[in-house]
This record gives structure tokens, sequence and C-alpha cells, in this order.
């Protein structure tokens, strides 16, 4: 049984797409703003189309995999860091643990020793991103979800287990399967650092071989879809996959694409989590468990520079304009510049 669309709401999640695409490549480009004559893109804030292009993803891949202390080390390296990194999610986080080890290798990974300056940096300030509302049960025996989250990195990373198993992976869902065996990684967080993993030099699969819906991509498939049919929610992403050159070329839009990148998976994932957000401004009549978008839009003035990974060969910019700061996406791990 076919799906069936609202075609006002499923034509809103290509032309948010286009539009959104089209703010970040002007600001990319250094163009002053206003940026869009939109009036909900003009108030709140809302992620970047491609995942890649968000703020924290340019930071883990720009930093934590192609940085300075990420480069020349060994696959199973790359890979503690890309998961570490990811399960805090936040820069200055990031940068303290980078202090403390001198670079983060297995051989620097002293739990105990980051779980205490941990504890005084959250004294301090946050040490988690709102990006994520992560899990804390106390599995590997600490009342503190930071001690937990260190023991299970830990524990990930011994000799033979999830390092060794990805360097084995033979596709994007085997990676998934490997993270998910262990605690407080579930799907949508399997998911989302199995696409980080994928950014490096040392995993090659397609991001449309596989994607998970998250919930707020969950309600933006029922609020662009009347009826999913007998079509499953990771089988509906994927179609909007496969239609993409269609609907941009049917409604008219400019889509350039990520200089040159075409939608995966995950952004078509993350674009119904954004039109379930733009909707609930737009279609205020399309009910859900979220009513508001709660964060509204800044202009920064710390500029961004761009760095996708190298085996994309993209043709971007080296430097941006000013970004927004930092949206927080209960579902998705990346914030919109």
């Amino acid at each position: 049984m076919q799906p069936t669309v609202r075609p006002e709401v499923h034509d809103t999640y290509w032309r948010f797409a286009s539009e959104r695409l089209a703010i970040f490549l002007k600001r990319a480009g250094s163009d002053p703003a206003p940026w869009t004559d939109n009036p909900i893109l003009q108030q709140y804030k809302f992620c970047n189309t491609f995942r890649a292009a968000d703020r924290v993803s340019q930071y883990l891949i720009r930093e934590v995999i192609y940085g300075p202390l990420g480069s020349d080390l060994d696959p199973e390296d790359v890979f503690l860091r890309i998961v570490l990194f990811r399960l805090f999610s936040r820069e200055s986080t990031w940068e303290a643990i980078e202090d403390a080890t001198g670079g983060v290798t297995r051989a620097t990974l002293d739990i105990d020793a980051l779980g205490d300056m941990l504890e005084d940096l959250r004294a301090e300030q946050p040490i988690y991103t709102a990006a994520f509302i992560l899990a804390s049960p106390s599995v590997y025996g600490n009342r503190a979800k930071h001690r937990n989250h260190l023991a299970l990195v830990n524990d990930m990373f011994r000799p033979g287990r999830l390092g060794a198993t990805l360097a084995r992976a033979g596709s994007l869902s085997a990676i998934f399967d490997s993270l998910t065996t262990y605690p407080m990684i579930g799907p949508f967080l399997g998911y989302q650092i199995a696409i980080d993993l994928n950014y490096s030099d040392h995993l090659e699969f397609c991001e449309d071989d596989f994607t998970v819906p998250g919930p707020g991509a969950r309600r933006g498939l029922q609020k662009v879809f009347a009826d999913a049919g007998s079509w499953s929610p990771d089988k509906l992403i994927m179609r909007m996959v496969d239609s993409q050159e269609e609907h941009f070329e049917r409604l008219g839009l400019d889509f350039p694409g990520l200089y040159g990148r075409r939608l995966h998976a995950v952004d078509c994932q993350g674009l119904f989590c954004e039109t379930d957000k733009y909707s609930r401004v737009a279609f205020p009549e399309l009910k859900s468990n979220r009513v508001r978008i709660k964060q509204e839009f800044r202009a920064s003035e710390a500029p961004l520079v761009l760095f996708f990974p190298p085996k994309w060969a993209l043709d971007a910019p080296t430097a941006t304009g000013h970004f927004t700061e930092s949206p927080s996406r209960t579902e998705a791990p990346t914030t919109a510049v």
C-alpha cells in the first residue's frame, strides 16, 4: 500500500531544504544579512539541511578527526576519539579532555583522572550539550553520568572489542549493530555515532545504505504523510532520498547540494525533524507533543572554518561569515550554522 502525503507539508519539506541551504551558502559566502525573507526562518533557529554542515559536526570533523591531535593515529584511536566526543558533544568539554590528556588516545585515556577533572569542570559550566538527552544508568557503578560514560568508552576500546569490530565491519548497519550492543547506546545515538565514524578515512560506507529515524523525525513523518500505508519510517526516508531531484525540479527550486553533494539518508532524516519544528508555526493544526519552537535565531560574530571529509572532495570555501549560536536539538547531535 502506497503512502499518502499531505501535499502542502510535503512541499514544505522540500522548500525548507532548499531555503535553509540557501541561507547557509549565503553566510558561507559572507553575504550580508538578511539571508532570507522567510519570516519563520528569520525568527527561529533551525539546523542545516546537511548534517555535516552543522557546527558541532564541523568541529568533530575538523578538530577531533582531522585536527593536529587526531592525525597519524591508529584507526582504533580515531574511533575512540569520535565516540568520546559524541557522548559529550560539547567543544569546551572536549578541549578540556584534550588538554588533560595531551591528546586523547587509548594510551592516554585515564578515566579516573578525567572523571575528577570533569567533576571540577561541571561545577563551573555544563559539560554536556543540550542536543542529546542521554541515559545515565549506573551500569558501571558510578552515580555521575560522566564517569559512566568514561567507563563505557574504556570498556568499548579494550583490546579486541569495539575498535577491532569496527575495523572488520562490512556495512554501516554492522557498525550500528556493534555500537548498540553496549549499554547507554540506544538506536538513535548508535546511528548518529555510526555516521560520525564514517566521516573518518578508516571507514567508507554509503550513508544511503541504512537509516534510523529519531523521535523528531518520526513526528515530521506523521506531518508530511497523512498515511504511511505499508511503508516503514526508514523506507519513507529513503523515498525522499531517491526522489529529491524530481521534487526540486517539480517545485522549481534551485538546489545545488552541499558544494555538489546530494542529500543522503541522514540528511533527509534530519529534515523531517526540522520540518516538524517548522510546522509548529506554519501548520499549528497538526498537533504533536511539541507545540512551539524553543529557540530564536541570534547571529553570532564567531566565524567558522568549513571543513568536510577530504574523501568527499567537495569544492567548499575555507572560511565562512557569521553564524548562529547552537540550537538545542533534542534528537540530533549537531547544531546549526
